[in-house]
């Protein structure tokens, strides 16, 4: 078929095509360890599900404007704007059914068909496919193991310029955990300001961060909220995935256009889905505190079981639920790697690649998953990696 060339280049992200090949397997009696899947294994917590269901109930099942329920959007200023100590207004708030519409439609409403675009490689697929989808030339700039996965300024200011329009950071990230240093977010702030270029900070992750870690961001710099996106949203924090529902933060002008986005796309998002976002905001944290305490006692042990296995290297992360481990050893591509944990061991893992060619040597493990079963992945995996041989260093 002949298709416009904006969608030519999109492909499946990695982790569905995965998860759909262990399914296979489990449908034909094995036992697959997941760890490929990029969600939390908790339940969305019970007094977001009641305020949900008392939604339905008291029939709010209409449309809200395409911006978002009023009550949302000033509970999303506050919440974080406190975080932050920032100042948000509710109009500098959208509200989009899942986080992706927070990345997608800015991008859309300021990249013209030419500009540059920088994102971090490995990084998450969305980046790449919205760039192309806006005509946006994509410029990928390596996140480093020896930088605890941040951003490889040199090779940033290598890249950036006066026709960057838009940096796309993401911190804490997917697929390496890898979190921004305030150095180093203020050496791309200067970038930013110099060139005249916007910023989307992509901060799913924020709240899942590790060791007391405090996540800085972008948008707290000097002259830097007037240029800068915050994406966000409840999936991650609040274990809400498939209620879908995230949002953006920017400046009024700009959510005027990725409002009008919404409008000829989406319509709105879900009014009970929304009055739900409300409670896990202005609600109790408490489950917030708890379940990041466990994905940590999870990190570590998962960071300790794969670096005892011989020809594994694995930093620590600090925030996300992802670890992101050097397999280069071993001689493979991270593709066959990945393929040979699944048929071999049963542990269903992502190749770096699906993240992009600087995750070539690396597999993303996913976490949130229970203790008992990343136990099991490491033994498995222990087990199949020893069959195989490796380089000496």
């Amino acid at each position: 078929m002949d298709f416009a060339e904006r969608v030519t280049h999109l492909s499946p992200e990695g982790a569905y095509h995965m998860l759909a090949r262990a399914q296979a397997l489990e449908a034909a009696g094995r036992k697959i360890v997941h760890l490929e899947i990029g969600q939390p294994d908790f339940p969305t917590f019970p007094n977001i599900v009641e305020a949900g269901v008392a939604a339905l109930r008291g029939g709010r099942t209409r449309y809200t404007p395409s911006a978002g329920a009023p009550a949302l959007r000033r509970a999303i200023a506050e919440h974080v704007g406190r975080q932050l100590g920032l100042d948000f207004r509710p109009e500098e708030v959208v509200v989009g059914p899942g986080a992706k519409p927070a990345l997608f439609f800015p991008t859309l409403a300021l990249v013209r068909p030419g500009d540059e675009v920088i994102y971090p490689d490995p990084g998450f697929p969305t980046y790449a496919a919205m760039i192309g989808v806006a005509g946006g030339v994509a410029v990928p700039v390596p996140l480093r193991e020896e930088d605890d996965f941040s951003f490889d300024l040199a090779a940033f200011d290598r890249a950036v310029n006066d026709r960057t329009r838009l940096i796309i950071l993401n911190s804490p990230g997917n697929p390496t955990g890898g979190v921004m240093s305030l150095a180093a977010l203020e050496h791309v702030a200067a970038a930013a300001r110099r060139h005249n270029a916007w910023v989307l900070s992509d901060e799913i992750y924020r709240s899942l961060a590790y060791d007391d870690r405090v996540v800085p961001s972008i948008a707290t710099l000097p002259g830097m909220r007037e240029r800068t996106i915050i994406c966000d949203g409840f999936s991650k924090t609040y274990a809400m995935t498939g209620w879908r529902l995230g949002f953006g933060i920017m400046p009024a002008g700009l959510a005027e256009r990725v409002e009008l986005l919404l409008t000829h796309s989406v319509g709105c998002t879900a009014d009970f889905t929304q009055h739900a976002g409300i409670e896990a905001l202005t609600g109790p944290q408490d489950q917030v505190v708890a379940v990041v305490a466990e994905y940590q006692r999870r990190r570590d042990f998962l960071v300790t079981g794969l670096n005892a296995i011989p020809g594994v290297r694995c930093r620590l992360p600090g925030g996300a639920f992802y670890v992101f481990p050097n397999v280069t050893a071993f001689g493979h591509t991270s593709t066959w790697l990945a393929d040979y944990l699944l048929n071999e061991a049963g542990v269903a893992v992502l190749p770096g690649t699906a993240f992009g060619a600087n995750g070539e040597g690396y597999l993303r493990l996913c976490f949130a998953n229970s203790l008992p079963n990343l136990e099991l992945a490491v033994e498995r995996m222990a087990a199949a990696l020893s069959k195989l041989p490796r380089k000496i260093p």
